[in-house]
């Protein structure tokens, strides 16, 4: 950065501009409407030339001839800023100029053949930081989403364009420098994330590039461990949060660099108390999300079981603030495929923390992007994994025990979610069917994906629970679900006809082993029953 003195001439003489002296103003006299003003505004309007590729090149070559001048009389003028501070602001009122552009990006083509990006992404390491915000605003205008909505081509020639400029190294660099105590270098902080944003939307691979080429992904943690919050903080969250969501390789970079700790300590601050806005309340979820996004590598689980957070879960849990259902979601991807983390959930009383809300006491809070139902749907798939992953010992007996107190209330609370959630399916069956008799033709890996978003996975894990007890060799158990089924006037077959399609649609993502592993364990259920 430049000289204090030259910072000051530059935002003073911004700020003169915008801050006439209109004591004289003949609004006074016109009821508190100055007619002059409104007769040049007008004269403006009618003078304003049409975005075509000859506008373009006018506004380009201006900009350049101003850049020039900047470029000159700091070389000429290096130790005195009041020299080269007039050419600064006259460059600045190009960038500005520029912003127009983003009303027309049917012209992002030709703004690229004129070979303007590398001089606009320079300007990101201009000695004024003011310079430099001016280009992250007008990065921000030219690929705002509403801007580049229904343009996809013009968009990706601009990104891939500003990409091949090394314009996420230019930002983050920038971005490094800008201070948390000046408004406007907060503002630019925010445009910077902005833009990272705008660039991932048009262009997905950016967020694996963003996090290989620059410390993005090291800034952001810095900012998410920062315990007061503001505007920025909650940004941050987001982004990571877009980062994460679908990139193993950040999942993992993220956690060889503490981001599971991090992460864990973010959310820690809000275990016994609630967010103090709706800002607040939305940094805190994004939080939550990088968390169940950053548990999904197996080596996350390990770290997230290392540092404590299962127990960190229960304690959210049972101080049953907003964090509630993030907590029973938290717990969720931690635990799928992974017996140890149902293992310590067992040792440290989780059995007492999750059970009551699978008897449908789930806590109420202010958090209604948590609704009962998807926590119902967490709670299923959290009892699931802890019969896949609980398989032997005091650890499997105290499992099922929870299964037999209070007169089999659990096997009852699990009829009742299994026949809600097969008459729900069963609706959708025959919605789908009614759909292809009015020709509506659809194939069978769409109908079993519509399904699935009705309830079927729910209710195929009901049925694993189900085998899981079956198989128990618990007489007081089997009898308890025999009179249940006839109750419903349902038979053992029902239930193996939901093992059966869910045993023929399991994936491979985890490889043929382990797809062939989870195979055979539905196959014994199915010939149990």
């Amino acid at each position: 950065m430049e000289a204090t003195d030259e910072r000051n001439h530059y935002t003073a003489k911004r700020k003169r501009d915008s801050n006439e002296d209109v004591d004289d103003s003949p609004a006074v006299a016109n009821g508190g409407v100055d007619f002059s003003l409104l007769e040049d505004i007008e004269k403006s309007q009618n003078s304003v030339e049409v975005l075509d590729v000859k506008t373009l090149k006018k506004l380009v070559l201006s900009f350049e001839r101003r850049l020039r001048d900047n470029i000159a009389a700091r070389l000429k003028y290096p130790d005195q800023p009041e020299k080269f501070a007039d050419s600064e602001i006259e460059l600045h009122e190009e960038i500005e100029k520029l912003k127009i552009l983003a009303g027309a990006p049917e012209l992002y083509p030709d703004l690229v053949n004129l070979n303007t990006i590398p001089a606009i992404l320079d300007l990101l390491t201009h000695d004024n930081t003011d310079i430099a915000i001016d280009v992250v605003g007008l990065l921000q205008d030219l690929t705002d989403e509403d801007v580049l909505d229904e343009n996809d081509e013009p968009a990706r020639i601009l990104v891939d364009c500003l990409i091949e400029n090394n314009v996420l190294e230019s930002l983050l660099q920038n971005l490094l420098r800008l201070s948390e105590t000046d408004p406007d270098e907060v503002a630019a902080v925010y445009s910077t994330l902005s833009t990272i944003e705008n660039l991932i939307e048009v262009k997905p691979a950016v967020a694996e590039m963003v996090c290989e080429r620059t410390k993005l992904l090291r800034w952001i943690i810095g900012k998410i461990k920062v315990r007061e919050f503001d505007s920025n903080k909650q940004y941050a969250s987001e982004i990571l949060a877009i980062l994460l969501q679908s990139s193993v390789a950040n999942q993992k970079r993220l956690g060889q660099m503490n981001g599971v700790d991090v992460v864990l300590q973010a959310v820690a601050m809000y275990k016994s108390r609630d967010p103090k806005s709706l800002d607040e309340e939305e940094m805190v979820e994004n939080l939550f999300d990088c968390l169940c996004c950053l548990l999904m590598p197996l080596e996350n689980k390990e770290r997230f079981l290392k540092a404590e957070g299962v127990e960190l879960m229960i304690i959210i849990m049972n101080q049953k603030k907003l964090c509630y259902g993030s907590a029973i979601r938290a717990l969720d991807f931690a635990m799928t495929n992974y017996p140890p983390a149902c293992e310590r959930f067992v040792d440290v009383m989780g059995l007492k923390t999750a059970f009551p809300a699978f008897m449908g006491k789930i806590p109420t809070t202010k958090n209604k992007k948590r609704s009962k139902e998807e926590l119902e749907e967490r709670l299923i798939s959290l009892v699931a994994s802890l019969f896949g992953g609980v398989l032997r010992g005091s650890r499997r007996e105290r499992l099922l025990s929870k299964f037999v107190e209070n007169e089999y209330e659990k096997i009852d609370r699990l009829m009742e979610l299994y026949m809600r959630y097969s008459n729900r399916v069963k609706e959708e069956s025959k919605r789908l069917n009614d759909l292809e008799l009015d020709d509506l033709e659809m194939d069978e890996d769409e109908k079993y994906n519509r399904k699935l978003e009705s309830g079927l996975y729910s209710l195929q894990l009901i049925a694993v629970i189900l085998g899981h007890l079956w198989t128990s060799e618990h007489p007081r158990i089997k009898a308890r679900i025999e009179l249940l089924l006839k109750q419903q006037k349902l038979t053992k077959t029902d239930v193996k006809n939901v093992l059966q399609e869910y045993h023929d649609n399991i994936g491979d993502l985890d490889g043929p082993d382990e797809k062939e592993k989870a195979q055979t364990k539905i196959q014994r259920f199915i010939a149990s029953l």
